[in-house]
């Protein structure tokens, strides 16, 4: 039983180190909320290790708790970083929305002339040569 606490110990600890290094260099916010989560869900199952180790249940309301607040917390953070429109099940680059947007405007601005069309320019008034005939 000792070596099983054991190992699972050394993993938590190798698992909570690599999770602390991803979140130190990043590089997007997104991999930062990704490797924290990994962090708090790692405490998690430290303290349910201690907690079976010990043979506590005290602990159990501690572990609910700080694993609801690592849920709502990576939700409420992919929630605002996400920019996601409402027909695709991906995330847009910030490139790729500001092309959308700037092809929505265009697209708008065509609308628009159509439906205001400009009046017609009038005709140049006819010209004569020199025998008097109107071309």
């Amino acid at each position: 039983m000792t070596v099983v606490i054991v190992v699972c110990g050394l993993l938590l600890t190798i698992g909570g180190v690599c999770a602390v290094v991803r979140a130190e260099r990043g590089p997007s916010m997104l991999d930062r909320t990704v490797a924290l989560d990994i962090v708090v869900t790692t405490l998690t199952a430290a303290g349910a290790l201690f907690a079976a180790v010990e043979r506590r249940t005290d602990i159990v309301p501690i572990l609910v708790v700080l694993s609801l607040v690592g849920f709502v917390g990576s939700v409420t953070i992919a929630r605002f970083a996400s920019v996601e429109p409402a027909g695709e099940g991906r995330v847009r680059t910030p490139e790729e929305v500001a092309a959308e947007s700037a092809e929505a405007l265009r697209l708008e601005e065509l609308a628009e002339a159509a439906a205001h069309p400009r009046p017609a320019e009038p005709a140049a008034p006819p010209t004569h040569d020199a025998t008097g005939d109107v071309r």
